[in-house]
């Protein structure tokens, strides 16, 4: 093994494991990278117990001393950043370009975190002659984040600066295919002067998930992953009366008309469908061609054929989820889809044994196949026809996600028409990942999302925090009335 076992992240120093032990793979050659503990119930519980115990000193701290933290932080990303982007490309496989991309990302998360002062304000306000209302957020306590494999770095940095700059303690349950980039940011946010105990890592499968959501002293859940592990997650938290936030999967919808700038449109499309290799809940999935665009899917292919795995294209996660999507490809063969530009068998000098799977298209499929409804997540596109805008609308209506849509068009009035229209949380015009930037937060709607807010942005504020309202008189001479 390239790097030793991950062990847990807690009170400030590394605590070896109890559980079971897993390999974890590099996803580029298939060679055992690494290994994880697998947390027990025990383990959880000893990560509450440090992080309740670190509550009250850190919550009682003004928040712009918590943030100087955070911008020692973000200076040590800036500083590490190739390092931690070749961790990415190790444990997820990410391209080394996409994980300096992703890594880039958690430093605006925190940039935006340092900015918490100024967002942060309570409110005052004299209500009455002699008597003043005001309101302060005050945090929460204890909070548990479950992470995915697919965002290594990025997608524990959409809360960890937010969650800790605003006076919570926490544990982060990072995904066991990828524990290594949890324990490096655990370093780092020591480094930058972040006191033992208000940042914990326990590392596990479904048993630390399943105690995350049960244990009493955790006041708040978020999750990001599948959508049917986020409802089970959502449904467990809030048994158990916590806030809960679950991100789940997607199936975006790529609309493309007529008039859409061809070459802009090819490669837009090309780099949503191939970026992380497919495995991100804003990648294109289905792209909707409505009437003439066979001159802009053949651009589209011109520019797939372009992105090669293990040049500018990453590997898939485990050789079971390379299997899995192979399976989509098949079906869909079988059910008469015609596949146009074929991504199996690719083998990658040097890299035999690593899980690759080339940028594959297939037309002609029909909305009710299965690569038509459910998340591929690979590198895989499917083209269903639509003769018209509001056939093409129908057909995005009828996912049961709603993560994100977006159209290609020139024109401003069905630019416009479709984003009205389109049900999904994020909606991009001519922008096949249409992320929002920090201020604004990032969250879909329908199955993608169970729970209310966003896990970034301004929105995550609310969701962090609980609001105390305190009415104050000190005058006795104030006249009274019936506020007083």
């Amino acid at each position: 093994m390239k790097y030793p076992i991950a062990h847990n992240f807690i009170a400030g120093k590394m605590v070896a494991g109890q559980g079971e032990t897993l390999e974890v793979f590099s996803p580029t050659t298939g060679e055992v990278l690494s290994a994880v503990h697998l947390s027990e119930t025990s383990e959880v519980s000893q990560a509450v117990a440090s992080a309740q115990a670190a509550f009250p000193e850190w919550s009682g701290m003004p928040i712009k001393e918590r943030v100087q933290i955070f911008y020692h932080y973000k200076t040590l990303l800036e500083q590490h950043l190739e390092q931690l982007a070749q961790l990415i490309v190790e444990e997820n496989g990410k391209t080394l370009d996409e994980a300096r991309a992703e890594v880039l990302k958690a430093v605006e998360v925190t940039e935006f975190a340092c900015a918490l002062p100024q967002l942060f304000p309570g409110e005052i306000e004299e209500v009455s002659k002699g008597v003043e209302c005001r309101s302060e957020r005050q945090p929460l306590g204890v909070v548990a984040c479950i992470t995915p494999f697919n965002f290594p770095n990025m997608v524990p940095n959409w809360t960890i600066p937010n969650v800790l700059a605003i006076g919570n303690t926490m544990l982060l349950k990072p995904s066991e295919l990828v524990p290594l980039s949890a324990n490096r940011i655990a370093e780092l946010l020591r480094q930058a002067g972040l006191p033992d105990g208000v940042f914990n890592v326990i590392h596990g499968g479904q048993k630390a998930v399943e105690a995350i959501c049960d244990h009493p002293g955790i006041e708040a859940v978020s999750f990001v992953g599948s959508t049917r592990v986020a409802k089970l997650v959502y449904q467990r938290a809030t048994a158990k009366f916590k806030r809960a936030l679950a991100l789940g999967g997607a199936k975006n919808h790529l609309v493309v008309l007529p008039d859409a700038h061809t070459g802009m449109t090819a490669s837009n499309v090309a780099a949503s469908m191939t970026g992380c290799a497919g495995q991100r809940c804003m990648a294109a999935s289905a792209l909707v061609a409505v009437g003439p665009v066979d001159h802009i899917i053949e651009q589209l292919c011109r520019e797939a054929g372009k992105i090669v795995p293990g040049k500018n294209l990453g590997a898939i996660i485990s050789k079971q989820a390379k299997a899995r999507i192979e399976n989509y490809i098949a079906e869909a063969e079988k059910q008469g889809a015609n596949v146009i530009l074929d991504g199996r068998n690719i083998s990658v000098p040097g890299h035999e044994n690593g899980y690759w799977l080339g940028p594959t298209i297939i037309d002609q499929v029909t909305p009710d196949m299965p690569i038509a409804q459910e998340e591929v997540f690979g590198p895989v596109l499917a083209i269903l026809r639509a003769p018209t805008l509001d056939k093409a609308i129908e057909i995005e209506n009828s996912s049961p996600y709603g993560n994100a849509a977006a159209i290609f068009t020139q024109s401003g009035g069905l630019a416009k028409y479709f984003s009205e229209r389109a049900s999904a949380g994020m909606i991009g015009v001519n922008i096949g990942v249409p992320v929002p930037r920090e201020p604004f937060s990032f969250g879909g709607w329908n199955q993608s999302k169970f729970g209310s807010g966003d896990i970034t942005g301004k929105s995550s504020i609310e969701f962090w925090t609980k609001l105390k309202k305190t009415t104050i008189k000190w005058n006795p001479e104030a006249r009274s009335n019936w506020m007083s």
